[in-house]
């Protein structure tokens, strides 16, 4: 049975609406058949490599390096040797912090990756085999975890629920089946934007955006399992304010492939990426509902210039001073990119990452 075909027969099963959310789940994760359980190729710097979009520790090798220096501090201060990774792609990251971890002495016991991919596992295998037993592979999150915890670009790939407002209510955007196609529709539900400042918070008809339970579900799991560490996570997003600003009317949900974008998840359906940028206030407020405090949020472009990347960059090539130059710049990954960083309530400590330029206050 092909992906299109087992979500139209989901749809059909679930009463002819099917909630976002699902979909996306299926899109990306259905076994065997979803986006991130097939065996094309996602992670590259070009097109013409067959990939689909990249990521930083593909763009340069001085983004491990640089985040490792704050995994480091962060081993040295809570005790932990084990790293745990979620969502570790191509493996590239992880061979980059194992390698920073150990010219670093840091005292790296174990290095252990969290990942639904079965397909991406195996190539995670294959990068790292030089590593040894020192890296294995979880299923799922054990009842406690003593770790340093890293996820770069994790939170934006956990499915979201669509909104929509016609000027006078908001409702649920699913999705339907129209002949062999997908389309969207709109139920009534109680669901709103998180932030509203007024009845319906200036919001314009037409309005539709993401709600994200799913990717503060895991925030708020992994507090009550980190008895003692860190975690930090790095991906695209905004403080709730600017995510639901009335001006971003059309939300934040976008497909790539091929090194494009688009808008519309519902074609080419388990051949492209869906994505939805992060709302970094309801994933600090998950964090410290459940137990975590807030390290530190800011930029990637101020954590990694925190974590010494202007160092690394002496006695670089040229070519490579412009592929983390794409890490830094305002215009690229520098400002749209950001961090947060997190430590049990009983262990906070000052986080290098977050020494100067910290945004906490906005969240």
């Amino acid at each position: 049975m092909s992906l299109v075909t087992r979500i139209h027969a989901e749809i059909a099963a679930a009463g002819g609406w099917l909630p976002f959310d699902r979909f996306m789940a299926m899109a990306l994760y259905e076994p065997g058949l979803g986006y991130y359980a097939g065996g094309r190729r996602k992670f590259g710097q070009m097109p013409s490599e067959g990939s689909d979009f990249v990521t930083a520790p593909e763009m340069s090798p001085l983004f491990g390096r640089a985040l490792a220096r704050q995994l480091a501090q962060a081993m040295m201060v809570t005790g932990c040797r084990d790293v745990v990774e979620f969502g570790a792609g191509s493996g590239a990251l992880a061979a980059q912090l194992i390698a920073e971890l150990d010219a670093l002495d840091a005292g790296l016991a174990r290095y252990r990756i969290v990942d639904l991919s079965a397909e991406l596992r195996e190539r995670q295998r294959e990068r790292l085999a030089h590593c040894g037993d020192r890296v294995d592979w979880l299923d799922a999150l054990p009842d406690e975890l003593d770790a340093i915890v890293i996820g770069n670009e994790v939170l934006d790939a956990m499915p979201v629920q669509l909104i929509a407002f016609d000027g006078q209510v908001w409702r649920e955007r699913g999705v339907v089946t129209v002949g062999e196609s997908f389309a969207f529709a709109d139920r009534d539900s109680m669901l709103r934007p998180p932030l509203l400042s007024s009845e319906h918070g200036g919001f314009v008809p037409g309005t539709v955006t993401e709600i994200h339970p799913q990717g503060e579900a895991f925030v708020a799991t992994l507090a009550r399992t980190l008895k003692r560490g860190a975690a930090f996570f790095i991906d695209y997003g905004f403080p709730e304010a600017e995510y639901y600003h009335p001006q971003r009317r059309g939300g934040t949900l976008m497909c790539h492939q091929g090194h494009l974008a688009d808008a519309d998840p519902l074609v080419a359906v388990g051949d492209k990426d869906i994505t939805a940028h992060v709302n970094f206030t309801g994933t600090a407020l998950a964090g410290q509902d459940a137990g975590l405090v807030v390290l530190g949020y800011t930029s990637q472009a101020n954590f990694l210039l925190n974590c010494g990347i202007a160092d690394l960059l002496a006695g670089t090539s040229l070519g490579e001073r412009a592929m983390a130059h794409r890490l830094l710049a305002e215009h690229e990954m520098g400002e749209l990119f950001k961090v947060i960083g997190f430590a049990p309530l009983s262990a906070p400590f000052d986080a290098l990452g977050f020494e100067r330029g910290d945004r906490s206050h906005k969240l």
